[in-house]
């Protein structure tokens, strides 16, 4: 009884067995029932069996996905056109920082007064002329154009 039972499931496991691998080819899998009441899986139908029937194969496992040739170039074709672009942030936002570090560093060096930009006084003194607070206004509003510049460009690389 015992070695009955054992082959039952062997069998069965056997069976089971198939019928997975059926399903990986996509082949037709047959189930014959013996005059015994015995149950034989296999790619052909079992000689004498009383009974045969075919097990359809199981569906293809969820999240697997064909894609056409055409949408296959066409998605490359998008990825390297966002790569481009990527690239083309990343330069311009490099370009910006560049920009800024270039307006701070000129108005940095402009703070001394250049020739011509200073008067005497009254009293022996100097003074800063009109011409040298235009100079530092300038080169404030080119640091200020550098920044705005650059928050832009970080905005688009988002």
């Amino acid at each position: 009884m015992e070695s009955k039972m054992r082959s039952l499931v062997l069998l069965l496991f056997s069976g089971l067995c198939l019928a997975g691998a059926a399903g990986v080819f996509a082949q037709a899998l047959y189930k014959s029932t013996m005059p015994d009441g015995k149950v034989i899986y296999g790619e052909k139908p079992a000689p004498g069996a009383t009974k045969v029937e075919t097990v359809s194969p199981p569906p293809p496992k969820t999240g697997t996905v064909i894609i056409s040739p055409e949408e296959k170039k066409r998605a490359e074709e998008r990825e390297k056109k966002r790569a481009a672009e990527t690239a083309k942030a990343e330069s311009e936002l490099e370009e910006a920082r560049k920009q800024l570090r270039d307006a701070e560093a000129a108005r940095d060096a402009g703070k001394e007064a250049l020739p011509g930009e200073r008067i005497g006084t009254v009293g022996g003194a100097s003074r800063l002329t009109d011409a040298y607070w235009e100079r530092q206004k300038k080169l404030e509003e080119a640091v200020e154009a550098a920044r705005k510049r650059l928050d832009e460009a970080q905005r688009a690389g988002r």
